[in-house]
């Protein structure tokens, strides 16, 4: 290795270093596959890199070994304190085996006395037992000797708490002491037979403070059933007795042909005196069977409400005559309220009184039904059988087949009061001060408005559906046909300018019919809205709001119907006075408006015809104003509008023009605008737009001035001429080339 240090290494070109870097990657000195790769080598130029490689991993290696001596004194040091460590570990191990030693002994120890410990207290627990049987004959043997006493001193409480005590303790320790069963069960028997007969007797005497005495001692003995079934029993008598006074004084008033016979009063009772039964019982019935006796006992005070309740329905029906009323109120004849025919039949006062005392009996069978069926749902201990059977009681028992007779009996009367009123209403109309509706219209919607709120309150979704359906037949037909009526006048135009002059009082017939009408389309529409939230708030089963939503969906149709019959009449009333205003419009035919600046001068001092429509729309039209609601005047006025533009539109479609004349149209557009806006609430700007337009086409300096308000220089206005019209109005310029004209791109 010397030797071949001082000789000198051939220089390496840039091939042999690249392939110089590629083979240092691979060899790994001091291994056997770099001892057989040096053998491998036969270039010198490898011999040589390889050589440098070695010797600089040489040169790391003793560096390696130069740090690791380094270390030595350090490694040193560390080694004595790990010597004098380990003497301190031969001390902890002594410890600690000793220590073992003395855990060990202490263990042992511990299972010693535990094990005698664990023999102490079955001992101890033998001699409990045996002392608390001791004490158990001992207790059942004062059980009996009180027993016996309490029943010779007729101490019954006392005497029902030992038998309970007794037989606590006779069902825990069940294996000793039969004799003295026995004989407990002796004195049960005996003390049972007491309770039973003495219960009873209270009953019979209704002597309730008694029954309550007995009634409870059913619980210590073991008869919680045997004495709810009594006590139900007890309290279902008590109530079929005061319903049963109550009815016979209620039939024998009937009889004696008095008026102040009070069936609602008798239903209240009965109701209040099983609500209060359930109520004031409430302790004695859960102290013998818990919530379930208070499901049970309203169950069976049902019953006493279906033949009960019932009865006094069924009486009430048959002193109402509500069947022949019902059957002389279908077989009753379709009046012709318009030829005056008067209505025969019940009288809807008395009707009114019936329809009052149904709602009263249904809203008592509602009210009493949702708090029982409430009471039972709230209860939280309850068999869960019981519930379905407790409610079904309720929905499907006599008494409330018998409440579906009765509504179906309300429903009739309800709609015939309805038809009747409504009808009277239509017959009776007259005019009233201050108002410009006649009284049918305010009378007929608080008729339905009525009829339709006391359908809702009795919460049932049949009687809400025929009466609404009652209540658009009304006002689709009969309602429809008075109003129509009173706008059908053959001569109207003749009646109303009667003498070349507006008559006031014909004026005043007219606008009212309008004005019912208006009015009508409003109330139909707020009473839709009414019975919609009404019914929100009763009927939460989404089924029938959407009947419900279905019947009012028609009769808001209605409204629309109404607005078809007012802009007919309106269309009438505006054919009755535009002929008066036509002369002058027709005025403007005569007028040029190929004018000079003179002219122009001349007609801005002397108007030659807007002011003089203007008078004649006041005086025409105007007057009415006063007479009219405020929309409809609006749309009467829109309407005169829409005359006189169109009037105009073509008058000037005739015409030749000037660009003064132009600018004479747009002035007069103006003037129009000025005053028909303060005519009316209603924008009337978008009726002249199309007038507007055709000044502003005429106001043009040139033809190809159009580019610039066309297309997408328009802005803001929307052209209401089509491109054709623009060219028509342009032709009227005389000025204009009408090659120009045709030559536009539109």
């Amino acid at each position: 290795m010397g030797s071949m240090t001082g000789t000198r290494l051939p220089e390496l070109d840039e091939d042999d270093a690249a392939s110089e870097a590629a083979d240092s990657s691979v060899v790994k000195f001091g291994t056997p596959e770099a001892l057989e790769y040096v053998r491998s080598l036969t270039d010198v130029g490898a011999m040589t890199r390889l050589l440098h490689e070695c010797i600089a991993y040489q040169r790391s290696l003793d560096s390696d070994l130069d740090t690791l001596l380094s270390q030595r004194t350090e490694l040193d040091r560390h080694l004595v304190q790990l010597q004098r460590s380990a003497e301190i570990l031969d001390i902890v191990k002594a410890d600690a085996d000793h220590m073992f030693g003395n855990v060990r002994s202490t263990c042992d120890l511990a299972d010693q006395v535990s094990g005698k410990v664990r023999e102490l207290d079955l001992a101890q627990s033998r001699v409990n037992d045996t002392l608390s049987r001791i004490d158990a004959i001992v207790e059942r043997g004062n059980c009996i000797e009180g027993v016996n006493t309490a029943l010779e001193s007729e101490d019954y409480e006392s005497a029902a708490k030992f038998v309970q005590r007794f037989l606590q303790i006779d069902s825990q320790y069940k294996d000793s002491g039969s004799d003295q069963r026995e004989q407990l069960l002796a004195s049960k028997k005996q003390l049972e037979g007491i309770v039973k007969k003495k219960l009873l007797a209270a009953i019979d005497l209704r002597d309730h403070p008694t029954i309550l005495r007995f009634v409870r001692l059913y619980s210590p003995l073991g008869m919680e059933e045997e004495g709810l079934q009594v006590y139900v029993g007890y309290l279902k008598k008590v109530i079929a007795m005061r319903s049963r006074m109550e009815y016979e004084n209620l039939v024998e008033l009937m009889e004696q042909g008095n008026g102040q016979v009070n069936f609602v009063g008798c239903l209240t009772n009965l109701f209040k005196d099983i609500v209060m039964a359930i109520e004031e019982n409430d302790e004695i019935l859960r102290g013998l069977c818990g919530e379930d006796g208070i499901v049970y006992a309203i169950c069976e005070l049902q019953e006493e409400c279906d033949s009960r309740g019932s009865l006094i329905l069924k009486k009430y029906m048959e002193y109402r005559k509500l069947a022949r009323l019902a059957s002389e109120i279908n077989s009753s004849p379709n009046l012709n309220l318009l030829a005056g025919d008067e209505p025969e039949g019940p009288d809807p006062r008395d009707v009114e009184l019936y329809v009052e005392e149904i709602l009263s009996l249904m809203q008592l069978g509602e009210d009493y039904t949702e708090f029982m069926v409430s009471k039972i749902k709230s209860l939280t201990s309850v068999d869960p059988e019981l519930v379905p059977r407790a409610t079904k009681a309720f929905r499907s028992g006599s008494f409330s087949k018998v409440i579906q007779d009765v509504t179906g009996f309300y429903v009739i009367l309800e709609g015939f009061f309805m038809v009747e009123n409504v009808r009277k209403a239509i017959r009776i109309d007259e005019h009233v001060p201050d108002s410009l509706t006649t009284s049918m219209v305010d009378d007929v919607f608080y008729v339905l408005q009525s009829c339709l709120r006391r359908a809702i309150s009795t919460s049932n979704i049949s009687s809400v559906i025929a009466l609404l359906s009652n209540a658009g037949s009304l006002l689709g037909n009969d309602y429809h046909e008075a109003l129509q009526q009173k706008i059908r006048e053959p001569n109207l135009g003749a009646r109303l300018f009667l003498g070349g002059v507006g008559v006031e009082k014909t004026g005043t017939e007219i606008a009212t019919a309008l004005n019912n009408i208006d009015v009508s389309c409003e109330y139909v529409l707020k009473l839709k809205h009414e019975i919609e939230e009404q019914c929100a708030e009763v009927f939460p089963v989404p089924g029938d709001r959407e009947r419900i939503k279905s019947c009012l969906s028609e009769l808001g149709e209605l409204s629309n119907t109404f607005k078809q019959l007012l802009n007919s009449g309106m269309e009438q009333l505006v054919a009755t006075v535009t002929p008066r205003i036509r002369p002058v419009l027709d005025t403007i035919a005569t007028i040029s408006y190929e004018i000079t600046e003179a002219e122009y001068a001349e007609n801005e001092v002397n108007d030659p015809w807007v002011q003089r429509l203007i008078h004649s729309v006041e005086t025409n039209a105007g007057w009415l104003q006063a007479l009219m609601t405020g929309s409809n005047y609006d749309t009467f006025v829109q309407m005169v509008i829409e005359f006189i533009v169109k009037r105009v539109e073509v008058i000037m479609m005739q015409k030749g023009f000037s660009q003064l004349g132009g600018l004479q149209l747009d002035r007069e557009t103006r003037a129009m605008v000025s005053h028909f806006s303060g005519m009316t609430q209603r924008t009337v700007r978008d009726k002249f737009a199309r007038l507007t337009q055709m000044a502003t086409v005429l106001n043009l300096e040139k033809v190809s001035e159009i580019m610039d308000f066309w297309g997408e220089n328009s802005g803001p206005m929307t052209w209401r001429l089509t491109p054709a019209e623009v060219r028509r109005v342009l032709g009227l310029r005389v000025d204009f080339s009408p090659h120009a004209i045709s030559a536009l791109k539109l």
